[in-house]
């Protein structure tokens, strides 16, 4: 529906009048309700803001983990002990290129290769009783 409004303005003596199609500018005047997010570069800004919250919240710690572990891995050296992800510790009796081989309990015989992703951290067990 299209509806005309008649204004009067009196100016100085005169009267002018002036026609304005309200629905025109009714449709003018309202806002989207969307802003800024409804343009192509808002939608941009967004999408990339999203991404950004992702790479921080889900990319950058791992890749810090994953970095202090390949450190942690480098710096083994024959002798030390080790703890692997299964729980048990070892100690280091020989290191090949990707494989440590390393010697379980108490038997000097058994020597196991592993794979040195498997190394979880550096350090000796704990052998001391708490039971008393």
């Amino acid at each position: 529906m299209n509806f005309t409004l008649l204004n009067t303005v009196i100016t100085g003596g005169e009267t002018v009048a002036q026609t304005a199609n309200t629905t025109n500018q009714a449709q003018a005047a309202a806002p989207s309700g969307l802003g800024f997010f409804a343009t192509l570069p808002g939608i941009i800004i967004y999408i990339l803001f999203i991404v950004l919250i992702f790479y921080f919240i889900g990319v950058r710690p791992q890749k810090k983990r994953e970095k202090k572990m390949e450190e942690l891995q480098s710096e083994i050296k024959v002798g030390d002990w080790v703890l692997l992800d299964s729980g048990i510790y070892g100690k280091v009796t020989d290191i090949a290129d990707q494989v440590f081989i390393i010697e379980f309990g108490t038997n000097k015989g058994v020597l196991i290769p592993v794979i040195k992703q498997r190394v979880v951290s550096k350090g000796e067990p704990n052998l001391s009783s708490t039971i008393k």
